[in-house]
């Protein structure tokens, strides 16, 4: 009787030690733990799509033709025009590939002036807090840096402003969604989802595994989660 009151002793003790875990956490640390988090999966994000293939080799942040044109690509290569569509769909994502480098500094900005409320409702948000944060924080800017990147890069391509035009004025009748009416356009808000659904796996990954991120105070935080 004596040992099983002293492990159901033990239970209640643990059980309390658990229930104060984000409580526990003192403004310094939960601050720190979140710039390191939110720091560590741009550099990550950025690192993993700003180089050859980034976007062009991953099937998940891959852009495609614009709906538009796939609907006529069919056409397009019975015509003789795969060339052009397959070297316009290298180029939008060779575009995304220069372009999203430019966002890590913007990014890293934003950790930066990050409040002490903003890291707690980070914290304590869902899985893709921090980068809901992001997207808040730095879709206006980077979108700014990432379309004169992209511009240059499509204007090499003949099928670029034949697309525009034609687009352009489908749009107006509604046969074509407005903000796929400008192919620059198209290929920086595209570029933005990859960057902020790469962003969002790693801190998944973080929340999920906070030891494997090697930090210590990513475990002291995160680990905290639940708590």
């Amino acid at each position: 009787m004596r040992h099983i009151a002293g492990i159901v002793c033990g239970l209640v003790i643990s059980a309390q030690a658990l229930a104060v875990g984000i409580a526990d956490l003192s403004s310094k640390d939960t601050a720190s733990g979140i710039k390191e988090a939110l720091s560590k999966g741009a550099e990550v994000a950025v690192s993993q799509l700003g180089k050859s293939n980034g976007f062009m080799g991953n099937a998940r942040v891959k852009i495609p033709l614009p709906d538009s044109l796939q609907q006529v690509e069919g056409m397009m290569r019975q015509f003789g025009m795969g060339k052009q569509a397959d070297e316009l769909v290298e180029t939008m994502n060779r575009a995304a590939e220069s372009a999203v480098v430019e966002a890590k500094p913007i990014l890293l900005n934003a950790v930066k002036g990050m409040s002490f409320d903003d890291a707690k409702a980070i914290l304590s948000g869902g899985d893709d807090a921090a980068t809901q944060y992001f997207k808040r924080k730095t879709s206006a800017p980077i979108g700014e840096k990432f379309l004169p990147i992209v511009k240059k890069a499509t204007a090499k391509v003949q099928l670029a402003d034949k697309y525009n035009q034609y687009a352009g004025k489908a749009a107006k009748f509604g046969l074509v969604d407005a903000k796929d009416a400008n192919l620059d356009a198209y290929v920086t808000q595209k570029t933005l989802d990859g960057l902020y659904l790469m962003i969002a796996e790693q801190e998944k990954s973080i929340r999920k595994d906070p030891v494997g991120a090697g930090s210590s105070m990513l475990q002291k935080v995160f680990g905290a989660i639940g708590k």
